[in-house]
């Protein structure tokens, strides 16, 4: 289970799928290189770099002969390479090459593997040419012996090499890598390759990008349908086993009653006829016995009905707390969407956010804009929105409506995460080619070479989707400044 989340991206899902293993590799260590391996995987794909290299360490103790021990290290190796840290990551392949060595030809795709990663850290370490040669090599052999998969990591490395030097011979690699990713329908890669195509050409990169986000939009759309998919199968098969538990629990439970009820049947029978004789004390002990016995049968209804009450409103419960059991607390986004389930089970008939729902493109799409950024309104943010009826909306075709409203929604909750404004300004302008809006804050701003890295990226390619312009200004400690330009 863990490996099929992990091919389609759900890292987070992965590593708590994994987690539930753990017990049972106690009984059976056979297991426990494999485990951490992907342990390993799933913590790279992450970007939790330190966890990766620990996991992929402990998967090589796991592992009795040297052959198995080339993966894990091979894997190590990428990693270091990811961190900078390329001395260390030419060291291990290197020695792994030259285990290598010896194998017979035509080589494995593990020893191409290795011969690609070498070449490659080559030339982040600066080793230009002794790195270009290991890279081309490995892609040559990768062709001869049809390792087209192989091929696509051996050509974006090539892309990344020519792309400061050499753009059209990094677009050849780039284009070449798309064409075989997209054959083999595997999405990272093609979005990998897309991203140096948009940097490479001043000309089409609004085609690339138009491509990139919508290929992005679609595999973030799976992958979520994916992981709620999962997740429902796991808690059905956990619903159905703890149905079947009560059943057997409410089985036993009868068959208990039945035999108390015969219990009770001869006691009474004795009762009665011990009546007979004692007369009034024992009919008032009787009485007093009945009277118990009610207040028992009260309380069991009592019990029984409050039990299904709380089943029935626990639903939602469940779900806050199954989100908490799948995702890590410690990454801020995490935590800001369990508060938003738990909000939603305080409210229950209101939303708190409106962010995935269809966005209204007719008549109503100014009001529905204005309504959107008021939402930011709080105690300690004013949010001013000016001459948003300026526009003539209904000119404006729907795409670039739901860029505009998805731009400044992000805008806006990116203000609320980080910015710590206490005012936001929101101005919209026209001529009569162009739309201008203008975003500015108080907030605490950001640095400049550091905006595509927190996030803005995706702003920036929805806009030139559209063929508009988008510009950043902030300096730390002194706001952040948006402005926005798009055709009619």
């Amino acid at each position: 289970m863990a490996y099929i989340q992990q091919m389609n991206g759900d890292y987070y899902g992965s590593k708590e799928t994994l987690t539930e293993a753990l017990p049972y590799i106690r009984k059976d260590k056979n297991y426990l290189a494999a485990v951490n391996n992907f342990f390993g995987i799933a913590d790279k794909e992450l970007s939790i770099y330190d966890d990766a290299i620990y996991y992929y360490s402990e998967a090589l103790k796991g592992v009795k002969d040297e052959s198995s021990k080339q993966a894990p290290l091979n894997n190590i190796a990428v990693v270091y390479i990811q961190q900078k840290k390329y001395d260390k990551a030419i060291k291990i392949l290197e020695s792994l090459l030259n285990k290598n060595s010896s194998l017979a030809k035509p080589p494995t795709k593990r020893k191409l593997r290795i011969l690609d990663n070498l070449g490659f850290a080559y030339f982040k370490k600066g080793m230009n040419e002794k790195g270009l040669a290991l890279m081309l090599e490995s892609l040559n052999l990768r062709n001869q012996t049809e390792d087209v998969y192989g091929s696509i990591e051996s050509c974006l490395h090539l892309a990344e090499y020519y792309s400061k030097t050499d753009t059209k011979k990094s677009n050849q690699y780039a284009q070449l890598a798309y064409q075989n990713a997209t054959k083999l329908n595997s999405i990272d890669e093609r979005l990998e390759a897309l991203s140096f195509l948009m940097t490479n050409n001043s000309i089409r990169n609004t085609t690339y990008a138009q491509k990139y986000v919508f290929l992005n939009d679609s595999i973030i759309k799976i992958r979520n349908n994916f992981k709620n998919k999962f997740a429902k199968i796991k808690y059905d098969s956990k619903k159905e086993k703890d149905e079947n538990q009560k059943l057997r629990l409410e089985k036993a439970e009868n068959l208990l009653a039945l035999k108390d009820a015969e219990k009770e049947k001869i006691i009474f029978i004795a009762t009665f006829i011990i009546l007979l004789f004692l007369g009034a004390y024992l009919k008032k002990h009787l009485d007093n016995r009945n009277r118990i016995g009610k207040i028992k049968t009260a309380y069991d209804t009592e019990t029984r009905i409050a039990k299904d009450i709380h089943d029935e409103l626990a639903n939602d419960v469940f779900h806050a707390i199954t989100f908490t059991q799948t995702q890590p607390l410690t990454n801020e986004n995490t935590k800001e969407t369990l508060i938003q389930k738990l909000d939603h089970i305080y409210t229950r008939v209101r939303g708190i956010s409106k962010e995935n729902n269809d966005i209204d493109t007719g008549e109503n799409f100014s009001a529905n804009l204005k309504e959107m950024l008021s939402t930011y309104n709080s105690n300690t943010t004013n949010v001013i929105i000016n001459s948003i009826e300026k526009i003539n909306w209904d000119a404006i075709d729907d795409i670039k409506k739901i860029a505009v409203y998805r731009v400044l929604q992000e805008l806006m909750v990116n203000m609320k995460k980080h910015s710590a404004a206490s005012r936001v300004v929101v101005k919209f302008d026209s001529n009569q080619k162009m739309i201008i809006i203008d975003y500015v804050d108080d907030g605490q701003g950001s640095i400049k070479n550091k905006i595509n890295k927190n996030g803005l990226q995706n702003m920036e390619n929805r806009i030139l989707a559209i063929k508009g312009s988008i510009i950043f200004d902030t300096e730390p400690n002194k706001g952040f400044k948006v402005k926005i330009t798009l055709p009619k």
